[in-house]
């Protein structure tokens, strides 16, 4: 069931948080649809199907749910293309709304990006944004399987040595969400995106949060209701 709008504010607590980022604190969604668009036209596709499942995925991955008779070999060298070409291109990558005054929020306190980029992708994305990069991260090199298996998400709690149930995601795709919830996580949707795959809630952007502690060292998330 999709996450509802409340009309009173919502708070959760965590000992840890765990970032999504792109659609959750970076908008590069002009670079992904250029990219993703010329790749599906120029392997028949239908660009508008392509860009359903594109989000929250590693690029092979991707691949292998549009071209599921290819050699995987195959998207995995058209990945590295693809990533090139998109960390080349920041053209139109912003912050999400209310993103750097929430990593300003949350700076000091436990928390990890945890994103289907790799470490060049990643170090451009957050740049173009003016976004700090987080001291913990955990990228494309770091896992074996993309989101939505929930590998990422479990890497980044052992990091920062808190429990998996403990910690809050922060995510806008269907995949990201499988797998926040796969990993027995609370998971805060961002965005358009992420109301209609069941996220513990959703927020239409970073600026509906406010992040305080308690005395316990506990970090707790209020969700205030759109307006």
């Amino acid at each position: 069931m999709p996450a509802s709008t409340t009309t009173t504010p919502v708070a959760l607590t965590a000992k840890a948080l765990l970032l999504d980022m792109d659609g959750t604190i970076v908008n590069s969604d002009a670079v992904v649809e250029r990219c993703w668009r010329d790749w599906a036209v120029s392997h028949g596709l239908d660009p508008h199907e392509a860009m359903k499942v594109v989000h929250g995925r590693q690029g092979y991955a991707t691949m292998a749910v549009l071209l599921p008779d290819r050699p995987m070999e195959v998207n995995h060298a058209e990945n590295a293309v693809m990533l090139a070409r998109e960390t080349a291109d920041t053209d139109g990558v912003v912050p999400v709304a209310g993103a750097p005054e929430f990593m300003a929020a949350i700076d000091g306190l436990p928390h990890a990006l945890v994103t289907s980029a790799d470490t060049a992708l990643a170090t451009a994305r957050m740049t173009a944004a003016a976004l700090p990069m987080p001291e913990v991260r955990v990228t494309a090199e770091s896992v074996q399987a993309s989101k939505p298996d929930p590998e990422g998400f479990l890497m980044g709690a052992a990091a920062l040595g808190v429990d998996p149930a403990d910690c809050i995601v922060f995510e806008d795709s269907a995949a990201g969400i499988t797998a926040g919830r796969a990993a027995g996580m609370r998971v805060i949707g961002v965005g358009p995106r992420a109301a209609a795959h069941a996220p513990t809630a959703h927020v239409p952007d970073l600026t509906a949060l406010h992040v305080a502690t308690t005395p316990d060292g506990s970090i707790t998330i209020t969700l205030h209701p759109a307006a």
